[in-house]
This record gives structure tokens, sequence and C-alpha cells, in this order.
């Protein structure tokens, strides 16, 4: 089975979820009409990476910390109570499957902790999966609660079986592992990382894997940020400046790098890949199946999801 797949590394209006959303429709739409059946988009994508973190300065910017955390807060998408419709409704009016990272608030714990999460919608308008990533890296942990093991699934979508892991995920064999052991074909990983270690690493998990990898952050410059974001001058003050070079890729199983990488493009990177390529590349190399030793090695996943917080009387 041949299977027209998207990777939209164009950038998002940052902190602005509404203008965020209807662009990502509309690449939705753009796609689809070039007959895209799997569409991606990069981690946080809605609304924005928060790149902010990694440049404010810890005690002196505490207050701008703040007011930038309640805009995304604000900003960010309550799955349950119906903020991801727009996109699952463009998913099922043009009949396609979309991947797609975002900033979650979860209503049903605090009202406060965000969760970086990945989701999976079908193309009847279904959200088929939502993985949260798992431990946020370095100033990441300031945004971002921990997510578990409830969404480390790998679910079957009419362009075959699809898992995610996002971000520096990817450098945990166990999570890895964990996936490729569902007989996954297409191993998507939104990321915010890019250059030439990423790449590789894309290109070890397709060989390690057996499976296709498609790989993608955000291709933005701080020319980007739009001109209302908080502390916009002194955080963001060279207008040509890369943040993040995009480097959407994808990789057939065993290794090879068969489009991209999409390098400092704002854009969408196309191709076609054979889903079934997957399988037939396991004959030789299957690390779940018969080059894995169960009686020398075990893995066990806690699948249980995060409890809401119980209040009891004393």
């Amino acid at each position: 089975m041949t299977v027209h797949v998207a990777l939209a590394q164009k950038p998002p209006m940052l902190l602005d979820l509404q203008a965020t959303m209807a662009a990502a429709v509309a690449t939705v739409e753009a796609a689809a009409a070039r007959h895209s059946q799997l569409i991606i988009f990069p981690e946080a994508y809605l609304p924005g990476y928060p790149t902010w973190v990694w440049r404010l300065r810890p005690g002196a910017d505490m207050a701008l910390s703040g007011k930038l955390h309640a805009r995304l807060r604000e900003n960010s998408v309550d799955i349950d109570a119906g903020g991801l419709d727009p996109l699952c409704e463009a998913a099922a009016r043009y009949g396609v499957t979309v991947v797609c990272g975002l900033h979650e608030l979860d209503g049903r714990y605090s009202g406060t902790t965000l969760f970086n999460t990945v989701v999976i919608i079908g193309p009847d308008g279904r959200v088929l999966n939502r993985h949260r990533k798992l431990l946020p890296t370095n100033p990441e942990r300031m945004v971002w609660g921990r997510g578990d093991a409830s969404g480390l699934n790998v679910v079957d979508t009419p362009v075959g079986r699809i898992g995610c892991l996002l971000c520096w995920e990817n450098y945990m064999p166990l999570a890895r592992y964990a996936l490729y052991a569902q007989n996954i074909d297409i191993y998507v990983a939104p990321t915010w990382d890019c250059g030439e270690s990423w790449l590789a690493t894309m290109r070890h998990v397709a060989k390690e894997g057996g499976c296709w990898v498609v790989g993608l952050a955000t291709a933005m410059q701080s020319g980007d940020v739009p001109a209302a974001f908080p502390g916009r001058e002194t955080l963001f003050t060279d207008d040509d400046e890369w943040l993040c070079d995009g480097d959407a890729v994808v990789v057939k199983p065993f290794g090879e790098v068969i489009a991209g990488p999409l390098h400092r493009q704002k854009d969408v990177l196309y191709a076609d890949i054979d889903v079934s390529a997957a399988a037939r590349a396991r004959r030789s190399l299957d690390v779940t199946g018969h080059y894995a030793r169960p009686d020398i090695f075990r893995l066990e996943v806690n699948r249980a999801p995060l409890p809401p917080v119980v209040f009891v009387d004393s």
C-alpha cells in the first residue's frame, strides 16, 4: 500500500491558538488537495513550541516567565472540552489522518498544569491516541508536567499502524522498544530538535525498528515571533536568527532517507511511502520478534493513566 504523506514545518502564530489552528486547518486542506493521506505537524505546534524557556534568566525573568505561562495556558488545548474540534473536523472533512503536537490543558486536573501532547486523529475525526511526553527536557520542566504511558500505543489507521514519540523521548530505548513491540509501520517523531545528530537518530530508529520514520520540527526564525509577544524586544532581537532549522525527513525501513531533510524552509515536505516495506524489512532483523531474547530480557510498561486529584475529607 502506497501512502502520500505531508510533513508541515511552517511556523505557528506563537501563543495564538486561534490563528495557529486556522493555519493548521488550511494546511490540511492544501495537503489533501495534493492527495495526501497522512498529514503531520511538529511538537507543540498548537500554539507553538516554548522556545523562550531556553532564553529566560533564572530569577531575573520570573515576572516575564509568569506572564508568558499565563498567555500559554490561555492558548492551550483542552481536548475533552472540544478544543481540538476544528482540526478533527478538518480531518473528517477531507478524509485524512492527522498527527499533531500541542500544549494540552487537562481540565480534570488543577486547571493549570500543561502537558506536551501528540495526538493521532483518524479520517473520521476521532482522536485515536493521545500521548503525553514522558519527561520534559531541562527548562521544559518549567512548562509541562510529566506524562504517563497510557498513550504509549501504536494504533490502526487506514494508512498503517502509527505510533509517536516526542523529541528526546526518541533517545529512551525502552520507549522505542514499547512501540516496536506493537507491530509499528510508521514511527512519527515530532520534535524541536534538528541537525546531523537528530537525522542520525532518525536513521538509527528506522534501522533498529524496521519501520518508516517521519521526523519534523518547526522551521522558524526570530522574525516569525509576533510583534505582540511579551518580551520579544529582549528575547528575540535578531529577526534573521534561526530558532529551529526544521529538517523534516522521511526515512525508509533500514535507514535510507527518501525525502528531506527540508532544511530552513518554511514549507511542507511531501513523500510517497510503501507501508508494507516495514514488515518486509523485519525479515532479517526483528528486535521484538526472532531477534529478541525474551529468555534474557523483559520489558514491562505501566499503562495506568495519571489519576485526577481526589479530595478526601478528614
